[in-house]
């Protein structure tokens, strides 16, 4: 019986240019493992985000997704699967363990998906056991999820998953953080789950060396289409027919064979390739050789380590310890090794960014840095944007900046991506997108740290080429990575570190040769007949085979002409135009009308009736019923359909963020930034969303500064401004540029703050108010408001632009209210 069955998908992101999935049709049976393969931004991961509900991507969608639900005699629509049956049947292992482990324990992390679910104790406690023997966890069953190794927690996100006992598994690039050997454990645990558990496991990997075996079907996608679909074997067949450029991410044994028109089967597994081999060394005598390559001699030396210790706090032991390593100009170093063993912090000292407590750092010039994160160096709202800003604190031409740019475009492939978001990219392309931020400072060291992660096969050997052409104009070039075959093939000297420091130092071919476990596929499958092999490529030339063509790429230091209309960014002010309220749009909607006279009528008519008619405690119920008549104009944007968290989550981000607001400047009085927060609110999700965030934020911030007959007061003050922000955005009478929004935010504190809480206080505290204590109020209140009116325009000032930015941006990637 099918698990899955997808008819003609095709699915377009928010302001897409072209189908992220075109016509996709597929059938995935139950029980199958298959692994799902193709270049970056393919569209892999936006198919596999389709396969279970709570993940799908907001967009323009067509075509149909069904699924056969373990209690279902027959497959059904997959948006017909209740949250509850979603959650428990369909597990999805995120590429990061860091962003899906949300609890501080290894056992409260198996149980907390069975917690949600509601599952009794008795069974919670049955199911934690088992999953913690299943997968081996005793040893670390109690510890902090902090003190895990990168394999640990990526294997405890799997668990935590399986104790929900899914009948699909979905993972997006699991082991593209982990070392070589953590990644062969992880992945032969996936091969037992689909075999003793009958789970169907749907994967999508770059490494396929060992993803491949364990798979009954592979699949590649290429610009949003299927372009193959079969067995392992099969589908390398159809990519070497196609002369397709994955053909170079298949089993280093597949491509061996094709490229020595091997006779027989084609092998697959590194098993298969040595068995092959041998027959080929016995019908050849025996009479391969290696080729030497010419070490190079009398290099400058560029970075030099010498007995440097370093710990992040006093009290917690060493990360690196007594480590000397140096670097060459003109050469590749790389350093290898387990996850948590000290490589990345070791960058971090050559970079600057840690300091050793003993130990001697000598570099001889500026070091730049591409960080395994790629999203820590994008501060732009698209990839031009943020290339351009590199160069923007150098005296260059505008002309000599596009030019550069256009070099850097077209070297690292990243035509059609100008446009996008640098966070919307595939995780290769992100990485494309970094690399050429960092090359555009033309650096002499270069430290790159997981450069290949989530690069498919063919923009790596390009890659391999830059910094070969690098290297031969003199660059230093320092890579960590977990990326054996890259390494063997590519660098100059290879370093292992264990333990925090460096264990051995050689070339690839003698770091390489001889090793069990951390060596390339090659090596294993030759070592019987060519012990000194250890990429693909000394097998393929000592058979006499034909080596794939090396890639050609542009000059680095080359001029390229580009269309200045084209590449220059838009203007601040027509990107705020853009964003303004059309006149088409501007009449008021039913609902927002009945949320005015709701909010203008039926809140101060429910403070009156409260005040005069209720007991001591009145206050707590007239909040209470405030917040009541808030959410029912709230309620009306989703017109007649569930809200879904991701809406709810962001209005309780924001109320959550003018609560610390308000906290955070408590010893200042009047000097509050929450008023701008709900303008922000109002502008960027309408008048009801910022009525909300402002009654919500009275509420819960007085649970700190105390509840009183106040509160209700507070809410209604702080939500009309909200309702009233959204509303003149709407009609198009408030601009969203910063000085527009400051000055409505004053005199809006000033005025309707201001002119709501300080009557409030004669209403509060006199019996028999009078016309000259309402005057009063507003005299000794005037000071207090011109504070807060100041403070309110000055975090405007500060955080408008960024925040409607990071809102907008939220609104059109999640679809989220308007």
């Amino acid at each position: 019986m099918a698990q899955y069955r997808i008819e003609n998908l095709t699915f377009t992101y928010p302001n897409g240019d072209s189908a992220a999935l075109n016509d996709v049709s597929l059938t995935i049976e139950r029980g199958e493992f298959v692994t799902l393969c193709g270049p970056s931004g393919c569209g892999k991961t936006t198919l596999l985000r389709h396969l279970k509900p709570s993940t799908a991507p907001h967009g323009e969608k067509s075509g149909e997704i069904l699924f056969a639900a373990r209690e279902a005699c027959s497959i059904l629509p997959l948006g017909e699967l209740s949250a509850r049956e979603a959650a428990a049947q369909i597990g999805f292992v995120l590429q990061s363990p860091e962003n899906q482990i949300v609890t501080d324990k290894v056992w409260h992390e198996l149980a907390f998906g069975l917690e949600s679910l509601g599952v009794k104790q008795a069974e919670i406690r049955l199911r934690v056991a088992e999953m913690a023997s299943f997968f081996g966890m005793q040893a670390w069953f109690h510890k902090p999820v902090t003190e895990l190794s990168g394999g640990q927690k990526q294997l405890l996100a799997l668990a935590s998953i399986m104790a929900l006992n899914p009948t699909a598994l979905i993972l997006d690039e699991p082991t593209s953080q982990l070392d070589p050997i953590a990644a062969s454990e992880f992945l032969a645990t996936l091969g037992k789950i689909n075999r003793e558990l009958g789970v169907t496991v749907i994967l999508t990997e770059h490494r396929l060396e060992e993803a491949f075996p364990l798979s009954t079907r592979a699949i590649v996608m290429d610009k949003g289409r299927i372009i193959a679909d079969g067995s392992p074997l099969e589908v390398g067949n159809s990519l070497k027919g196609q002369n397709h450029g994955m053909f170079l991410a298949m089993p280093t044994p597949m491509r061996i064979w094709a490229a020595c028109n091997g006779d027989g089967d084609c092998p697959v597994t590194v098993r298969d390739g040595a068995k092959w081999l041998e027959k080929q060394w016995t019908m050849d005598n025996g009479q391969w050789t290696m080729k030497e390559s010419p070490a190079a001699t009398n290099l400058k030396k560029a970075v030099k380590l010498t007995d440097v210790w370093f710990k992040y706090e006093k009290n917690l032991p060493d990360v690196v310890k007594d480590l000397s390593l140096t670097a060459n100009y003109g050469e590749i170093t790389a350093i290898l090794g387990g996850n948590g063993t000290g490589k990345t912090t070791t960058l971090s000292l050559i970079g600057g960014l840690q300091k050793p407590y003993r130990g001697k750092i000598h570099t001889d010039t500026q070091v730049y840095t591409l960080p395994q994160n790629p999203q820590s160096l994008f501060v732009a709202k698209t990839v031009q944007e943020d290339l351009l800003e590199i160069l923007s604190e150098r005296k260059i031409p505008k002309d000599e900046k596009l030019r550069r740019l256009a070099a850097m475009v077209k070297l690292c492939r990243l035509d059609g991506l100008l446009d996008r978001h640098p966070y919307d990219l595939s995780g290769g392309e992100q990485q494309r997108a970094a690399l050429a931020k960092v090359l555009l400072l033309q650096p002499k060291i270069l430290l790159l740290d997981e450069p290949t992660k989530g690069l498919d096969a063919e923009f790596k050997q390009i890659f391999a080429a830059i910094l070969r052409k690098l290297t031969d104009s003199g660059v230093a070039v320092i890579m960590v990575s977990h990326d054996v075959e890259f390494c063997a093939e590519h660098a100059d000297r290879c370093a292992l570190f264990f333990d925090g420091n460096i264990v051995t130092e050689n070339t690839p071919r003698e770091f390489f040769g001889g090793n069990n476990f951390y060596t390339t596929a090659a090596n294993r499958m030759a070592r019987s007949v060519l012990p000194e092999a250890v990429t693909a490529n000394d097998i393929i030339l000592a058979l006499g085979g034909e080596l794939p063509p090396t890639p050609e790429i542009l000059d680095l230091d080359a001029k390229y002409d580009i269309d200045s209309d084209d590449s220059t960014p838009p203007k601040r002010k027509e990107i705020e135009s853009e964003m303004q309220t059309t006149h088409e749009k501007r009449k008021l909607s039913k609902r927002t009308i009945i949320a005015a006279i709701m909010i203008l009528l039926t809140i101060p008519l429910t403070i009156f009736v409260g005040i005069h008619f209720f007991g001591d405690r009145r206050f707590y119920f007239i909040s209470i019923l405030i917040i009541l008549q808030t959410m029912i104009p709230f309620a009306l944007v989703f017109e007649r359909r569930k809200p879904a968290a991701r809406e709810l989550v962001i209005i309780a981000v924001l109320c959550a963020l003018a609560v610390a607001g308000r906290a955070a400047f408590f010893m200042l009085p009047q000097f509050k930034p929450v008023i701008a927060i709900v303008i922000i609110a109002g502008v960027a999700f309408g008048g009801e969303a910022g009525f909300l965030v402002g009654a919500m934020t009275a509420f819960v911030s007085n649970m700190y500064f105390g509840q009183g007959p106040w509160t209700p007061w507070q809410m209604f003050a702080f939500g009309i401004i909200g309702f009233l922000a959204g509303v003149l955005f709407h009609k198009g009478l408030l601009k969203r540029s910063t000085i527009p929004l400051c000055i409505f935010g004053s005199f809006a504190t000033f005025i309707i703050y201001g002119g709501i809480m300080n009557p409030s206080t004669v209403l509060m505290y006199q019996s028999h108010p009078t016309i000259e204590m309402f005057i009063m109020s507003y005299f000794y209140g005037a000071p207090f408001d011109l504070i807060h009116a100041l403070a309110t325009a000055t975090v405007l000032l500060l955080i408008s632009r960024p925040m409607l930015e990071k809102l907008d941006r939220i609104k059109l990637k999640y679809g989220l209210i308007e």
